[in-house]
């Protein structure tokens, strides 16, 4: 294992790779989910990510962490994997339980980069790890809401949108 500030950029290196198959699972659903919910939810939080997208990117530059083509190959088959689990998934409840596992391992990652970034006195990693976490944090909130929204109207056998309306009546 790496050690150093060779450890540090294989760890920024990883980071982008999977922060980016996020980045483009939420671009992916927000034109292929049927559920406008869902669409709507990848719509508001993409250019948040698209935000942590590049101040990953630009922290790898400025390590000269720069991934090289065997780490963009690894990332880009990454992304066909993740495709090819979308395609056989063919729903929005699971696509969303798919992002929101994505998203809660960008959050770790993230508040990893914070805290170290704390300890070592780094103060653009702890800042990327602070903006990063926050922000993994609220869409968390908001994905988990709606999947169990979607849950429960999948268990009622209702159409998105009118479990929550028939809840909302009762109360």
């Amino acid at each position: 294992m790496d050690r150093g500030l060779d450890f540090l950029k294989s760890q920024v290196n990883n980071a982008v790779m999977q922060h980016q198959a996020f980045l483009q699972a939420l671009e992916d659903h927000e034109t292929q989910a049927e559920d406008s919910r869902f669409r709507d939810l990848c719509s508001r939080h993409i250019p948040k990510v698209r935000e942590h997208q590049r101040m990953l990117e630009d922290y790898q530059q400025v390590l000269g962490a720069e991934a090289g083509a065997g780490k963009k190959f690894l990332g880009s088959m990454l992304g066909k994997a993740r495709d090819l689990a979308d395609a056989a998934r063919e729903s929005d409840f699971l696509r969303l339980v798919g992002d929101i596992v994505m998203s809660r391992q960008a959050e770790d990652t993230f508040k990893t980069f914070r805290d170290g970034g704390r300890a070592l006195a780094n103060a653009q990693l702890a800042e990327l790890g602070e903006v990063g976490e926050r922000h993994h944090d609220e869409y968390n909130r908001e994905a988990n809401r709606l999947v169990q929204q979607m849950f429960v109207e999948h268990v009622r056998g209702v159409e998105p949108g009118l479990a929550e309306t028939a809840s909302d009546a009762r109360s």
